[in-house]
């Protein structure tokens, strides 16, 4: 048997086992995946004036253990990444999660060097890089590209590292952890700002963590003191193409 007539038996068994299935069966089986949830956790970006500016999506999956995220292979950050937008922009009502707002989603290399394609929503979307990104031409090419089409580009964990600087003339926003402002303060807000990006602390805990980032400039606020993450549950919204 030669191998196109291999694949054409193989497709025909598919299609015979799919005609096989009776339709009661189908319809129980498309009315459970219908009441599977499509969960995404949502946080929000808070501005100076304590309204939110934007928001974070991140996965939420039982496929996915997200108390392992810091243990995913490249693999698994693609599916997460893959699952939110999906959830997010794949589904009808997107407003229902951004209320007008930006959307900040993690995204890892694939994504950024343009492997895999990201929904064209630069209105809405923000291509968050993923912490320790390996900084190459593909990865420089991939940034232009995506600010080419719109789209506005963050940078989190920002510690002054020599790749996280080349990446600062790409980047719209920079994140920095409020517990490095302790030890690095003015000169690493300094550098994080040089190229004209808005400045987001991160992981605000305690008030006095929100009064020091607001003393060095700072003026957008992500943590658990101004809101925790809330899971939001997709599966009302109809599937529409991307």
């Amino acid at each position: 048997m030669t191998p196109d007539e291999e694949a054409d038996r193989l497709l025909e068994l598919m299609v015979a086992v799919e005609q096989a299935i009776p339709r009661g069966l189908r319809r129980e089986w498309d009315a459970r995946l219908a009441r599977q949830p499509v969960l995404i956790a949502r946080q929000g970006v808070f501005a100076a004036h304590g309204g939110i500016f934007a928001y974070q999506l991140s996965a939420r999956s039982p496929e996915l253990k997200t108390e392992r995220a810091a243990a995913w292979n490249a693999h698994q950050h693609e599916r997460a990444t893959a699952h939110v937008l999906g959830a997010t922009f794949g589904r009808a009502d997107l407003e229902h999660v951004a209320h007008g707002r930006l959307l900040f989603v993690r995204c890892p290399r694939a994504y950024v060097v343009g492997d895999l394609p990201v929904p064209p929503r630069p209105d809405r979307l923000v291509v968050e890089v993923p912490d320790g990104l390996h900084v190459d031409r593909a990865v420089v090419d991939g940034l232009r590209r995506l600010r080419s089409n719109g789209f506005r580009i963050a940078l989190p964990g920002f510690v002054d590292r020599v790749e996280q600087r080349r990446l600062l003339p790409y980047v719209d926003f920079v994140k920095v952890d409020v517990r490095d402002l302790d030890v690095e303060g003015a000169p690493l807000v300094e550098v994080a700002a040089s190229y004209g990006a808005l400045l987001i602390a991160e992981f605000v805990e305690s008030a006095d963590q929100l009064a020091h980032a607001r003393e060095l400039g700072i003026t957008l606020f992500q943590g658990n003191l101004l809101e925790r993450a809330g899971v939001l549950d997709r599966a009302g919204a109809r599937p529409v193409s991307m």
